[in-house]
């Protein structure tokens, strides 16, 4: 019984970290959940809820105030744009995860909180 425990252990030892490898390496590509939100929407309501989040700011609310208000407010912003929270947040993580994706779409969001300063601006 004692001869057949040091042939066994580099067998399992060796399966167990086979095992452990394998589980650890990622896929390739992650498959986008669906439904997801197309960048372009996802874009525009970054823009708003950014724009929310400088407006509440702005107002000099005590914290839980000022926290209470963003909430609805963003609920009310998701709701015209017929977006649910659970869609905004599967999304967002979804390009959070890319890297990439994530820096592309906040370079757009920039870009169009730049545009619609120079709107209010130019008014």
């Amino acid at each position: 019984m004692n001869t057949l425990l040091p042939r066994a252990f580099p067998l399992v030892v060796s399966l167990l970290l086979s095992g452990l490898l394998s589980g650890c390496q990622t896929p390739e590509e992650v498959l986008p959940p669906q439904p997801l939100m197309p960048r372009e929407q996802l874009v525009s309501l970054l823009a708003d809820l950014h724009t929310l989040e400088a407006r509440v700011e702005a107002a000099g609310l005590s914290p839980d105030s000022a926290r209470a208000l963003y909430l609805s407010q963003q609920k009310n912003i998701l709701w015209r744009r017929e977006v649910s929270d659970s869609l905004f947040q599967q999304s967002y993580r979804y390009y959070a995860s890319h890297n990439k994706d994530l820096d592309e779409i906040y370079s757009l969001v920039v870009d169009t909180l730049a545009m619609r300063q120079v709107k209010v601006a130019t008014k």
